[in-house]
């Protein structure tokens, strides 16, 4: 990896990944983009509307295209949809054009931070905290095994996390060069 070339930020909804990803592109001086910001501007709805009509493969199907288009970019940092890795041809294209980084959170912590969020189509459920934790199961081993960098977000601070990914990501340029 170069500087300038594309980072991809994985991990589950909540996991940080639309805050530190603005963080970083602006540290960085690229392009920000989140996945599914992007699709909803493609659709002119909200994600939880596609999901109602067209169901989580028909969404699935869109969120595949969005990050086709984009990762045949260079120079941004892209936030992507906690449940992209969940399609092989996703975390191909992710490992093979850039830079993947696990925004790894408990199932606790990211419960903390989206409970309140009714634009969450999973977490419609009695109890969004077990959701949680089955989406960890699921996913924690296909976020791990895409991923270049590993960075457990915990409690510390947006600022605290981003200059953490920063360090980590200069470690692997200068070995890379």
């Amino acid at each position: 990896m170069k500087r300038g070339e594309n980072i991809y930020l994985v991990g589950l909804m909540g996991a940080g990944k639309t805050t530190v990803g603005r963080l970083l592109a602006r540290r960085l001086k690229l392009r920000f983009v989140d996945s599914d910001q992007e699709i909803e501007r493609r659709c002119g709805v909200k994600i939880p509307l596609i999901w109602e009509i067209e169901g989580e493969a028909g969404f699935r199907g869109r969120e595949a295209q969005v990050l086709a288009e984009l990762t045949a970019q260079d120079g941004a940092v892209l936030a992507t949809g906690g449940g992209s890795v969940l399609l092989d041809e996703n975390r191909k294209r992710l490992a093979a054009r850039g830079t993947v980084v696990y925004l790894r959170a408990s199932p606790e912590d990211l419960y903390r931070r989206v409970h309140y969020d009714r634009d969450r189509p999973l977490l419609a459920t009695g109890d969004p905290l077990a959701r949680l934790r089955e989406l960890y199961a699921e996913r924690d081993s296909l976020y791990r095994g895409v991923a270049d960098l590993v960075i457990d977000t915990g409690a510390q601070s947006v600022q605290a996390l981003a200059r953490e990914l920063l360090e980590k990501l200069e470690e692997r340029w200068k070995a890379s060069a």
